[in-house]
């Protein structure tokens, strides 16, 4: 006999299939937690790529230079080291020349990466230690740095950041290098 009403075994299965649904969505939903320490992992941890027109982290104070080809040139506001192992540079590239600029050629070989305009190709060299740092990755391979670096008219500037691993504490002074330019030495300050 049909009552036109749900069982209770309906009922339930109805409930329990909405608070499995709850739960995927609830856990889709919180702020980075990172790893089992609980520090956030490091896409958290990275500045954000803010685009056009949005000034790098202390934008007066500069660090270093490098000049490259065609009037391009990049100063550098920073280079922190933060308590999650981590070395963030961040600095302003300016394209001083006449023509359109795209970082192209500042990206790293690799063929995995969304972002063909990008600062990937970054290291920071510690010629003591003789070790070279890359750019971090995250764990869908893309650059912990500034992707999207293209269409850069003359006159214009951007802010650009990229994360490497910390060199060990000891060590104060590093070289920046983005490919086709010049290294410029940096401290690192804590």
């Amino acid at each position: 006999m049909d009552t036109g009403r749900p069982s209770k075994a309906t009922r339930r299965v109805a409930a329990a299939a909405v608070a499995a649904g709850l739960a995927l969505v609830v856990s889709g939903c919180g702020g980075d937690g990172g790893g089992a320490d609980g520090k956030p992992s490091a896409r958290a941890a990275a500045p954000k790529d803010t685009g056009r027109g949005t000034p790098a982290a202390d934008s007066q104070q500069a660090i270093g230079e490098v000049k490259g080809p065609d009037g391009v040139s990049v100063t550098l506001h920073s280079a922190v080291r933060d308590t999650g192992g981590f070395v963030t540079v961040t600095g302003t590239v300016t394209n001083h020349g006449s023509k359109i600029f795209n970082a192209i050629n500042w990206r790293s070989n690799e063929t995995g990466m969304r972002s063909r305009s990008s600062v990937s190709g970054a290291t920071l060299v510690d010629k003591a230690g003789k070790k070279r740092y890359l750019v971090l990755r995250d764990t869908e391979g893309e650059c912990l740095c500034t992707t999207g670096l293209s269409g850069l008219k003359p006159g214009e500037s951007r802010p650009v950041f990229a994360q490497f691993p910390a060199p060990p504490a000891k060590v104060t002074e590093v070289d920046f290098q983005l490919p086709t330019m010049p290294p410029a030495t940096v401290s690192i300050s804590d």
